[in-house]
């Protein structure tokens, strides 16, 4: 398949896989994308997860009609995408490895190991006879030896794991933003810094397509919504005003609190409102949920002394990935100690730039008079936020 003239995809879906790095729910799977560009010499970028090397393989000899690359470019070293690179090279052996100085001190580590390396560093650029590549490194999008390729005469952005999203691979992406956000802020959240630095080197370049590792090219209007949600989610923005409603309850009054807690902030006119079960849905959504709004509240139940279980992972998760520089709510439930406002404040507490709102609301076992009196004060306090 064409992704230009020259420019041939020679990706695999992999419509089975259930999870991604062994967490994140896939319900359409995923696909990893590789490229053949075709010059005078040709040049490979990227290959694919084990899990599809005799299909990649496939694709790659339908593209390469009988020649023989010249090139492999390697930008990201993780499995999904170097994990055919040992079955590449036992059938082109002469082929060169092109990679950061980071990613050749991996290549071993993934048992491959190749005749010919040649390391590249910022602003390098390969010749290959008619199309010319100049490399960016990219560390810590999302590992320190990633780099990213532009392809001048065909003005394309290979940007590794950058710009992908979850699911399988598709050539009209309506729906890009809804798996790419859950992906970013899932495996990129952390790096919002790197990611900025990214984007400012390549801001002058003058892109049509970009070609990331997982998910459609991305050109047009798609390419331009999709810089401008990069721009916001690096920075850690806010994209949607609104609020997001964490719950982790355990027999149902905390959960009972948050639903009436959602129509409160809808009769206020606060904007979108999402309410998660953390005990349920997707965590990794909720945390997309969490990036994507200003404003949050957490609603849980006190367990041994501290949170119920599922609260506390989920605010660990959101300290891992640089939660920050948003508005928060904390409504407690105990029966006889309440202890989950406690530590789930204290957590918070670690986030750089959180507000934290009062009053902090004491539900005893269910909602009553004085506990709802309180909601209602939460409701108004978030509200005007």
């Amino acid at each position: 398949m064409l992704v230009t003239s020259s420019v041939h995809y020679i990706g695999c879906d992999d419509a089975e896989l259930d999870l991604f790095e062994g967490q994140y729910a896939l319900p359409e799977g995923m696909c990893y994308n590789s490229y053949l560009l075709e010059a005078s010499a040709i040049a490979v970028m990227d290959s694919v997860d084990a899990r599809k090397t005799d299909e990649w393989m496939q694709h790659l000899e339908t593209a390469l009609q009988g020649r023989q690359p010249s090139y492999l470019v390697l930008q990201h070293m993780e499995p999904d995408h170097s994990g055919s690179v040992k079955t590449f090279l036992s059938k082109y052996p002469q082929t060169t490895i092109v990679c950061s100085a980071k990613a050749q001190g991996m290549l071993l580590q993934f048992g491959i190991q190749a005749q010919n390396v040649q390391t590249v560093k910022e602003g390098d650029t390969l010749d290959l006879g008619g199309l010319t590549l100049r490399f960016f490194m990219a560390p810590m999008v999302h590992w320190p030896e990633v780099m990213m390729t532009y392809c001048t005469e065909r003005k394309i952005l290979f940007s590794a794991d950058a710009f992908g999203k979850f699911g399988v691979y598709e050539a009209d992406a309506d729906d890009w933003a809804c798996e790419a956000r859950r992906y970013y802020f899932n495996i990129c959240g952390k790096y919002g810094t790197p990611v900025t630095m990214a984007l400012k080197k390549t801001a002058a370049l003058d892109i049509d397509y970009i070609c990331p590792l997982h998910g459609p090219v991305l050109e047009g209007e798609k390419m331009a919504e999709a810089l401008r949600l990069y721009t916001i989610w690096s920075a850690y923005d806010v994209e949607t005003k609104g609020v997001l409603i964490a719950c982790a309850s355990i027999h149902g009054n905390t959960l009972a609190a948050a639903n009436r807690l959602a129509d409160m902030l809808r009769e206020r006119g606060v904007g979108k409102v999402a309410l998660a079960d953390l005990c349920r849905d997707d965590m990794a959504e909720t945390i997309e949920d969490a990036f994507r709004m200003d404003r949050m509240v957490v609603m849980a139940s006190s367990y041994d002394a501290t949170v119920f279980p599922p609260m506390h992972q989920f605010l660990w998760k959101l300290q891992q990935k640089a939660y920050q520089k948003r508005t928060v709510g904390i409504v407690e439930n105990g029966s006889w100690a309440p202890s989950a406002g406690r530590e789930m404040k204290a957590m918070l507490e670690t986030m750089k730039d959180i507000t934290l709102l009062e009053p902090m609301v004491t539900i005893k076992s269910a909602l009553n008079e004085e506990s709802l009196a309180q909601l209602q004060q939460l409701a108004d306090a978030i509200a005007n936020a």
